[in-house]
């Protein structure tokens, strides 16, 4: 085979390897992030101090590992308004939570170790990172959309009690 075929064979591989890593390069893949979708894993009910009577019923999802609490309500845009998830800890001390990657306002109900409502924290907004302290010791955190706290009329001292199936 002559110096010249061989030259352009090569010519040629090289142009349609160039071509194929440019054509791959073209088709970009638009990568859709799953949205986390609600799994009951209980129920709980909010009772009011005043009459002891039950103001509020909802579904509620568990947060009781490290991974749950970590992620907690990232990467969901939207919740029911029967709908919350509670943060149960192994021990009573303040806490402190942020908004990263979660795209829904939020009230969080601070729950002390006697399942007494402590503090809130109203309407924290999405994506935001600054600090949402209890500012006393709780055990427990029931996060629910934003304005629950006010429509329910929470009030601290309102006792919640829950359940999960078997």
């Amino acid at each position: 085979m002559s110096r010249a075929v061989t030259y352009m064979r090569s010519i040629l591989i090289i142009f349609l390897l160039s071509g194929s890593v440019h054509s791959c390069k073209e088709d970009k893949k638009a990568v859709k992030q799953t949205e986390v979708t609600f799994k009951k894993e209980g129920e709980l009910t909010l009772y009011k101090i005043t009459t002891d009577s039950t103001k509020v019923t909802l579904d509620i999802e568990i947060a009781d590992t490290e991974y749950d609490v970590q992620t907690g309500l990232m990467y969901r845009n939207s919740m029911q308004n029967t709908q919350g998830m509670l943060f149960v800890f192994p021990d009573v001390r303040e806490r402190f939570f942020y908004m990263k990657n979660t795209r829904i306002p939020l009230d969080l109900i601070y729950i002390n170790d006697n399942k007494k409502v402590v503090s809130f924290q109203k309407n924290a907004q999405p994506l935001n990172e600054d600090s949402l302290p209890s500012n006393v010791p709780a055990q427990f955190v029931l996060e629910v959309n934003a304005g629950l706290v006010d429509t329910w009329g929470i009030s601290v001292g309102d006792t919640i009690d829950y359940t999960t199936p078997q």
